[in-house]
């Protein structure tokens, strides 16, 4: 499953609000990084909601720092935020942050703690749907354009390569392929890409 993780005993923080959210359109993924096909998805779903609300939820919230997970929920909110106001500043948009849980059939339940109840899933994800629909919840399911090119894992994988060119120009036209550019300065300008060149092995990990 590309967009829900599953982790073993990991703490659940950040912890659910103690109020329910009221619905929206949720938009699920990991955002390992935000990367263009994130940004078509959300364009599309900005378009949906009408000037509603819409929320993304960030999974993976409390899995350590891997390859596979190089940028901790926060940095990823971040990269989120630097994209909407970029694109979308007026745009009536939440971020909320979800923990892994070693429980599938239970996700859609522990989830719904911290995106709130049906809404609307806008998903690109047929695995993410259906758990979504079995649950009860209305599906907006949608084509993601470019998959094979916006692939998480291979997007990290360039990321990786790039991590140790120091100039800037030059990393950032090649980043601006698959990410966004406001996404690209932040990764380079906070040294968020050359973390990756002090993480462990390869990527193997989808998402």
């Amino acid at each position: 499953m590309s967009e829900v993780e599953w982790g073993d005993d990991m703490p659940e923080v950040p912890t659910a609000p103690e109020i329910a959210l009221e619905p929206a359109l949720v938009i699920l993924g990991r955002f390992q990084p935000f990367h263009r096909g994130h940004a078509a998805l959300m364009d599309a779903a900005i378009e949906e909601a009408k000037g509603g609300l819409c929320r993304i939820a960030i999974g993976s919230a409390n899995q350590p720092e891997t390859l596979e997970n190089p940028w901790n929920w926060e940095e990823r909110a971040e990269m989120i935020r630097c994209w909407l106001d970029s694109e979308h500043p007026d745009s009536d948009v939440e971020i909320v942050a979800i923990p892994d849980i070693n429980d599938p059939p239970l996700w859609v339940q522990h989830a719904s703690k911290y995106h709130g109840g049906p809404g609307f899933l806008f998903t690109s994800d047929g695995a993410t749907a259906e758990l979504y629909r079995d649950a009860g919840w209305p599906i907006i399911e949608v084509e993601l354009e470019n998959r094979e090119s916006w692939e998480g894992w291979r997007i990290r994988s360039t990321l990786k390569m790039l991590s140790t060119v120091t100039e800037r120009e030059a990393a950032l036209l090649v980043m601006q392929e698959n990410v966004p550019k406001s996404v690209s300065e932040l990764l380079f300008d906070q040294g968020w890409l050359h973390r990756l060149a002090f993480l462990g092995r390869d990527f193997e990990v989808v998402g």
